[in-house]
């Protein structure tokens, strides 16, 4: 399975966005390092919004561009579906369910085969969850102490689409995530500007 080694601080730190999540990713942050800070070009912007973008979800490019081509095929307003989608990956949601204390760590814990959806294993991190699909824990990993800190003490999110269970350590997307609702700073208008001209 391919994955993305970049380094996550420096990748922030030239997007010139946290899009990794975590607190000192921006420490080390000099105007030089940030590809904003000079004057982009239309195209320059488009495909920045477009690097930011697959920076927050961890997908490599030929994946991102299945999502793109299934936004553009949609009858729904194709920015919003596209964030939608990638919002509601199953390793994206571990991370937002409060699992994983960030996006590379979810991702590992469901290719370990330690994620249940509706009762049933799922290791595929690129698995679309639904409305209704309950996320939990496997038996046999609910006494981990990283999970258990992550779920029960660090909590980063508390997001209107996911009603997060604390008695039964699990969590349910309720409802499809609404753009306003999805924390991530993107101008997705430029993202399928970008790919509308190719």
């Amino acid at each position: 399975m391919a994955r993305n080694r970049e380094p996550r601080f420096k990748k922030c730190r030239s997007l010139n966005l946290n899009v990794c999540g975590h607190p000192k990713a921006m420490k080390r942050s000099v105007p030089s390092q940030a590809r904003d800070r000079r004057k982009l070009s239309p195209y320059g912007e488009q495909l920045l919004e477009k690097q930011r973008l697959r920076g927050y979800y961890e997908v490599l490019e030929k994946q991102f561009r299945n999502y793109v081509d299934k936004a553009l095929a949609s009858p729904e307003l194709t920015g919003e579906k596209l964030v939608a989608d990638l919002e509601c990956r199953l390793d994206n949601m571990v991370y937002r369910m409060n699992f994983g204390a960030s996006i590379r760590q979810a991702r590992q814990i469901v290719t370990h085969g330690n994620i249940w959806v509706n009762g049933k294993k799922v290791d595929r991190p690129s698995y679309a969850l639904s409305v209704g699909d309950v996320v939990e824990i496997r038996d046999k990993s609910k006494d981990v102490a990283i999970y258990k800190h992550n779920f029960f003490e660090k909590a980063i999110y508390n997001l209107p689409y996911i009603e997060y269970d604390l008695e039964g350590y699990k969590a349910v997307l309720v409802e499809k995530p609404t753009r306003e609702n999805i924390p991530i700073e993107i101008n997705d208008h430029l993202v399928v500007e970008y790919y509308s001209s190719r």
